[in-house]
């Protein structure tokens, strides 16, 4: 049985940091054999190193000339070497120029100048667990500083991605302010457990579970999961670092298949301290209204006089709104020569397009780093982050069905109708689920409060030069609130009025312990690495709500006092979910005179969450690269300055699997009761829900990358190129039981495989760079080949399709030799001379029924892109940005709710089915002709701004003001509101792809803003 681990396992890397000690000793030792050169030391030199801006150089190589002894700066700057006053110092870093100083004290200080032309190729990225200067990175990575973000309304991190990063698909789930976002890297990997990567924040991983409390339904569905990361203030972000290949991501072992996402936020630098301000002020309307029928159309199909209720309303216009949107941030860094400081305090208040949603968010966050003990020898490191978010939403679930939905009712609703009767009340529609939409909107209240801390404090102990011990304890917790009231109303939805409060106190605790060792001799250089993790998660939800009291506006609400009046119930059962993760892990990275580079690297993850003969998983990867321009038959080439080849292969694998589906469960029940007594009373039996599989384990995903990083002429044109093979195996899977399980179905792994391969481009240049005028261009590209393989069922079902008589209908298939939740339904082949639908007789047998059903093309897109742009004249600046896709499709899902036999029930429909003199008649069926592409090229952000350095005030240093506008124009052949979005409409755990039902549409958005920095 697995038992609960001990949460102090330092003691386990006593021999670890031993071994190194020995390690070292006996290189000195054996270098010592074989040289001539004195080892003779006076005295520690310290020093530190930064740029021609005063900021600490992390990494840069530091040689004793005489000597041949080495060291490396720190974070911050700082190293410490042994060496004789007098003798020579050699300091280098890849994009500098090396510098060399004779040594007249026991301290010395340098400050390096920049290379002309230095690339990103030089620069340092992060990796799970430490850093590398860029030139040394063997795996496939990509960073984004914070002047690669995209100016405008970016609620969330993953917002900041998006058209950045190749191989990275953002794709909303809804339009509303903090809604939940996709976010796949490398296309689909799971059937059942979705592909959002792991997220790592400040050293600390996040759970992917929802930390907002889910909300009841009341016959109008569950909306769904609010972004997990949308308590982040995206102004506190310093960079974000994608880990895409295995060899990058399998340090984070169980829960990297899906790729991993580094988060750091901002720290001060040197130099005097910077107070800045950032606001803007946001216009936001819907990016377009569907194509319904006009009043005056609608009149003049002539379908049902009854039908001509004399008024003439866009119910579009009614619902959506122009909203105003406001954010304040302030924030203050400073750094000294032994640490620095940045605090920041933001309030975001966002109104959505739709009348009743809003997003509020208040964020305070400090990070601060302080050095201690002699020569800065233990560090120690303070982030901490508070959110308090307040979000109103609307009735808008996906799973609503046909009639559950505030756009669907606004939708489908007859323009004749007018929203007010003639007594100034909502006109009341006499019909079974279908409401005025602004009568349903005023009975309906969605009040949800989330407030989320998260933390965490590192200590870094330097042992001996090149030898640190970490310390990371991280805590992230989560209270959320949810109170939702339907209050009496005229509809068949609840109508003697229904409130429910949902509770979710949800946290995460992590503790990890790590050395990490770099040495080098001659031209051998080393970077070590080992660690131990321990993370818990526990989540605790709790419902109660009352029914049946008091009409809105009469008594006590019931969110204020639910003791007033009504019926308490317990609108669903409670939950109390934990689980644990306890991990091993370590890696080696060595380079040979920066030419010749190895990475390898082994997890080991235990996790609660998995059978006991399997609760040990392991990851080993292994990477390897050659700098081909440092070969002396390329060095001073005047076309290829940079040049590198990579190749890597890894395992990651994919814990995101329900808490104990491992173990059996029972319940009491009269179905399996029996007759104990002569009184004939039944007595209730044990029933068996689940079937104990104690073999169960983790999915696994293995990868192999070959990439190609480039600098050319003078570096004015750099970028990297990759192709990836990536496989899911051991794929987890709710299938049908062996003969004779006490259930028919069972989790389980099966011999199925996802495989998604393709190819990656990035590439920059410099067009211009003179002393006026800067223009930068930078365009990414990725394919993606998505099959599956092996499945031991025939087909597996997912995509749930809501419309009238459509209950039970699905729009996915996963099936062995077809891509990832292909499309399975008839083909419509257009009209006949009556307007009837024509569908493909597929079995010829003259009907057409489900042996008809044909599949078709998929959601994944084949190819999606960013372009991005930035120029700078003078004071001007101006930037835009486009992204796009091609080769995926999506299921309209809100046309088949507005087909063209709502004409004959008294409601509306799209214009195009009607123009197509299809019959009033034709009843819905799922189909090709609600299947459209969704490509799409959109210029996603746009931005010119102004800098006024103002010279006459020394306390303020400049001001920038600038216009912005997002989602400003969108070429696509698709027909609904956005072709990039994807609703939730799972069924039994797998996952949905490319169904858009009545998603709250986007916005586009215009911005007014400023930053000022005193």
């Amino acid at each position: 049985m697995y038992h609960k681990i001990n949460f102090f396992k330092f003691k386990k890397l006593i021999p670890i940091a031993l071994i190194f000690l020995v390690a070292n000793q006996a290189h000195a030792e054996g270098f010592s054999k074989h040289s001539s050169i004195s080892f003779q030391v006076k005295e520690p030199i310290t020093g530190i190193v930064k740029d021609q801006e005063g900021s600490a150089i992390e990494g840069a190589k530091i040689t004793v000339v005489e000597t041949g002894e080495t060291a490396t700066t720190d974070a911050s700057g700082n190293f410490t070497i042994s060496a004789n006053i007098g003798q020579t110092l050699s300091i280098s870093y890849e994009g500098y120029a090396t510098q060399t100083l004779k040594i007249s004290g026991s301290s010395v200080s340098v400050n390096l100048k920049s290379k002309k032309g230095a690339t990103s190729i030089e620069e340092v990225t992060l990796v799970g667990y430490g850093s590398q200067k860029k030139s040394d990175v063997t795996g496939a990575i990509s960073q984004l500083k914070a002047a690669n973000f995209k100016e405008g309304m970016n609620i969330s991190v993953d917002n900041l991605m998006q058209g950045k990063v190749a191989g990275v698909r953002i794709v909303q789930t809804s339009g509303e302010p903090g809604a939940g976002v996709n976010v796949s890297i490398r296309g689909i990997g799971s059937i059942r457990s979705g592909s959002t990567p792991l997220f790592v924040v400040d050293g600390v991983p996040l759970n992917n579970d929802p930390v907002s409390a889910s909300s009841p339904d009341f016959g109008l569905g569950n909306t769904a999961a609010k972004n997990p990361l949308n308590f982040l203030n995206t102004s506190d972000i310093e960079s974000i670092t994608v880990l895409k290949d295995a060899s990058a991501a399998a340090i984070y072992g169980a829960r990297g298949s899906n790729g991993v996402v580094l988060v750091t936020t901002k720290r001060g630098k040197k130099g005097e301290p910077l107070f800045t301000y950032d606001t803007y002020l946001g216009f936001s309307s819907v990016i377009k209204k569907l194509d319904l029928l006009t009043a005056d159309e609608y009149r003049a199909a002539g379908i049902d006089k009854s039908y001509d209720h004399g008024g003439n309303t866009d119910w579009q216009d009614e619902i959506y709104r122009n909203a105003v949107s406001s954010n304040h941030s302030v924030s203050f860094s400073k750094a000294t020569d032994t640490g620095s400081y940045f605090a920041s305090l933001s309030h975001m208040d966002q109104d959505g397009i739709v009348l009743n949603s809003s997003f509020k968010r208040t964020t305070a966050r400090i990070n601060a780093e302080e050095s201690f003990l002699d020569d800065k020898r233990l560090k120690v490191k303070v982030n901490l982050t508070a959110s308090d978010i307040k979000e109103t939403g609307i009735p808008n679930g996906g799973t609503a069905g046909s009639d559950g939905q505030l756009i669907i009712h606004a939708l489908m609703a007859n323009p004749t109708r007018s929203v007010y009767d003639e007594n100034g009340n909502y006109t009341n529609f006499n019909m079974n689920a279908h409401y005025n939409p602004l009568y349903l909107l005023s009975v309906y209240q969605d009040k949800t409060n989330t407030f989320r801390v998260l933390g965490n404090t590192e200590a870094t102990l330097r042992i001996i030069p090149g030898l640190n011990y970490k310390f990371n304890l991280g805590i992230d917790r989560s209270l959320s609130e949810r109170n939702t009231t339907m209050f009496p109303n005229i509809t068949d939805r609840s109508p003697k009025g229904i409130y429910s409060q949902a509770n979710l106190d949800a946290y995460n605790i992590l503790l990890e312990h790590y050395l990490t060792y770099d040495f080098s001799f001659g031209r051998h250089n080393f970077n070590w690495l080992a660690g131990f993790s321990y993370q818990k998660f526990k989540a605790t939800a709790t419902y109660w709500g009352v029914r049946n009291f008091l009409a809105q506006g009469a008594g006590i609400p019931p969110e204020i006092n639910p003791g007033y009046s009504g019926d308490v119930f317990v609108p669903q059962p409670g939950t109390d979910q934990e689980n644990e993760l306890q991990s091993y892990f370590g890696r080696v990275n060595y380079n040979f005179d920066k030419k010749y580079f190895l990475t390898a690297s082994l997890r080991a993850d235990g996790s609660t969450r998995f059978g006991d003969n399997n609760k040990y998983g392991y990851f080993p990867s292994v990477a390897v690269g050659w700098t081909i321009s440092n070969e002396n038959f390329l060095k001073g080439n005047p076309v290829i300055n940079e040049l590198k080849l990579r190749a890597s292969w890894g395992q990651t694998g994919n814990q995101e699997v329900q808490n104990k589906i491992t173990k059996p469960s029972y319940s009491l029940a009269a179905s399996a009761g029996y007759y104990l007594y002569d009184n004939l009373n039944l007595i209730n039996g044990v029933l068996i829900n689940r079937t104990a599989y104690p073999d169960l384990k983790w999915e696994t995903v293995e990868q192999s990358n070959i990439g190609l990083d480039f600098s050319l002429l003078k570096n004015k044109l750099y970028g990297s190129l990759e192709y990836y093979n990536k496989s899911t195996k051991d794929a987890i899977l709710r299938i049908p039981s062996p003969v004779l399980s006490p259930t028919p179905m069972i989790w389980r792994n099966s011999d199925g495989t996802i495989k998604n391969k393709g190819i990656e481009f990035s590439i920059g240049s410099e067009i211009i760079k003179n002393e006026n005028f800067t223009w930068n261009l930078d365009v990414n590209g990725a394919t993606v080949n998505n099959k599956i393989t092996g499945l031991p069922v025939s087909e597996i079902y997912s995509g749930s399709v809501s419309g009238p008589g459509l209950s039970g209908v699905t729009a996915n298939v996963y099936k062995n030799g077809y891509q990832a939740g292909s499309f399975y339904m008839y083909h419509y082949l257009g009209i006949d001379a009556n307007g009837k639908y024509i569908y493909e007789d597929v079995d010829g047998d003259g009907t057409i029924g489900q042996k008809d059903k044909k599949i078709f093309e998929g959601p994944i897109p084949k190819f999606t892109f960013g372009i991005n742009s930035y120029m700078k004249y003078k004071k001007f600046d101006f930037s835009f940005s486009f992204i796009g896709q091609t080769g995926g499709y999506l299921v309209n899902n809100t046309a088949l709710d507005l087909n063209i036999n709502n004409l004959a029930s008294d409601r509306n429909v799209l214009k195009n089915f009607y123009d197509s003199g299809a019959s009033f008649t034709n009843q819905p069926q799922l189909s090709s002709l609600y299947l459209e592409k969704s490509d799409f090229i959109r210029l996603n952000n746009v931005r010119l701004g102004y800098t006024f350095d103002i010279n006459q005030l020394k306390f303020l240093k400049s001001i920038n003001l600038y216009v912005s506008a997002q989602n400003l124009l969108t070429i696509t052949s698709y027909t609904g509101y956005d072709p990039l979005v994807d609703t939730s409409k799972q069924v039994e755990g797998n996952q949905s792809l490319g169904i858009d039902y009545t998603t709250y549409p986007s916005a586009k958005t215009f911005i007014l803003g400023a930053t000022v920095k005193f």
